[in-house]
């Protein structure tokens, strides 16, 4: 079990990296070196020789191997990113980037996606350089750039020119799994990701007659995107269960003690409305999904242009990414052009393996009260581009939260911020995990 010094460890860990500013605008406006040469310093200090990576200046990855007591054996990949997404400071109840602990809560952008994970990882691994222990399996501690942008400077740079550093990997973990999910009827549920859908991120243009604002226009690229627009904003995908989901479903079926035939659509519509509140964690990877987001067209009122532009936030289920395709094909018709600006694999990993069963005993030994269940992440995380390397990636940053703290919301949210004790809580389960798995 993780020592005392550990506990005050992740605490601070996590302030300090708050307080180093990793934002990342997109486009390159990101700077994570100083939080690299942090994480790498608490590395060294525990008697690992961590490398420091770069594709772009300033853009810095960190990348450590601990020894396992099994050569034969393969190793595992704990990994988490720097950068964070940029906060308001006049929106927050606290400083975002001050990292204040107040009543027991660590504040700051990054608190809950994801520095208390890179901290949870580095406070374990200390504590095993002053106890002197030794994993059974080699593993790979990596510390990404970028992962908030396109991961081209992170995870994507260092499975595709460095893939030497993961020799042997053939599993990860990393964020967006194991929190407790309170369903508002005295249930604690926690959902241990093995999924996620894949990235469709998508730049629709259509092109038209420029000409005067007075004047009759048959041709106006800004009615033709929009209405190409609104046809897939209001489209309804329809429902591919994957097995992923499927496991999920039948996992808070058992939890609440529900019938269904998750082969009959009706049938699962009458379940997601059962499960009450816990829905909400498959709801999102029920389907394919495409949200509009962006619209860029002319330049004065008076002036029809002749090119709109539209962005959209596409995701595919496994296995979806033909249908979503030949869908948006159908959607943005005749008159409207569309790529991929951003495209990603969707992933699945298998809920009955001995590294899945381990993740779920770590958290049942300090959350006895609670259920675990796996579930598909609706987003995306790093374990897409280490995916390339044969890498089976799980979420899987464990955190016991109190009744009315939305973890969720908290993504990209204003006030984000983590409780001590839930740090605590993950420190000891991150632990226990890695000891057995």
């Amino acid at each position: 079990m993780a020592d005392r010094q550990a506990l005050d460890e992740v605490v601070r860990f996590t302030s300090d990296l708050i307080r180093i500013d990793t934002t990342n605008r997109g486009g390159g406006d990101c700077r994570e070196r100083p939080a690299a040469e942090y994480a790498a310093a608490r590395l060294a200090e525990a008697g690992l020789e961590p490398t420091l990576l770069e594709r772009t200046t300033g853009r810095t990855n960190v990348v450590a191997r601990i020894e396992g007591t099994d050569p034969s054996a393969d190793a595992l990949l704990l990994h988490g990113h720097l950068d964070v997404v940029p906060a308001e400071a006049g929106d927050w109840s606290v400083h975002p980037f001050s990292g204040e602990v107040r009543d027991g809560v660590v504040w700051g952008r990054g608190a809950v996606d994801m520095k208390n994970m890179d901290a949870m990882i580095l406070a374990v691994v200390r504590d095993w350089a002053r106890s002197g222990f030794r994993p059974r399996r080699d593993l790979v501690v990596a510390f990404t750039a970028d992962e908030e942008a396109s991961a081209e400077d992170g995870s994507g740079f260092l499975a595709d020119r460095h893939p030497e550093l993961f020799e042997g990997c053939t599993e990860g973990i990393s964020e967006s799994g194991a929190f407790t999910f309170h369903d508002g009827a005295g249930r604690q549920i926690y959902p241990i990701a093995a999924g996620e859908r894949g990235t469709s991120w998508l730049k629709l243009t259509a092109h038209g007659r420029a000409g005067h604002g007075s004047k009759v226009n048959r041709d106006n690229a800004v009615t033709r995107l929009a209405a190409a627009v609104a046809r897939i904003g209001t489209h309804e995908w329809p429902l591919r269960l994957t097995p992923t989901v499927r496991a999920a479903l039948a996992g808070l079926a058992d939890v609440y003690g529900l019938e269904a035939d998750l082969d009959d659509p009706r049938d699962i519509d009458g379940l997601l409305a059962k499960l009450g509140p816990a829905a909400s964690l498959v709801e999102a990877t029920l389907r394919n999904s495409s949200n509009p987001t962006m619209l860029n067209a002319g330049y004065k009122v008076n002036v029809i242009p002749g090119q709109a532009v539209a962005h959209v936030d596409g995701r595919c289920v496994p296995g979806g990414e033909e249908e979503f395709a030949r869908t948006l094909d159908e959607l943005t018709g005749p008159d409207v052009d569309w790529e991929f600006e951003h495209r990603e694999v969707a992933l699945q990993a298998p809920v009955d393996s001995p590294t899945y069963a381990r993740m779920r005993a770590a958290v049942q030994e300090f959350a006895p009260e609670g259920h675990v269940v796996p579930y598909c992440m609706s987003g995306g995380t790093d374990a897409k581009q280490f995916s390339r390397l044969g890498i089976t990636g799980y979420g899987f940053a464990p955190l016991k939260l109190p009744e009315g703290f939305d973890y969720q919301a908290l993504f990209h949210g204003v006030d984000e911020r983590v409780p001590v004790e839930a740090l605590h809580f993950g420190v000891q389960v991150l632990d226990r995990f890695l000891r057995t798995v």
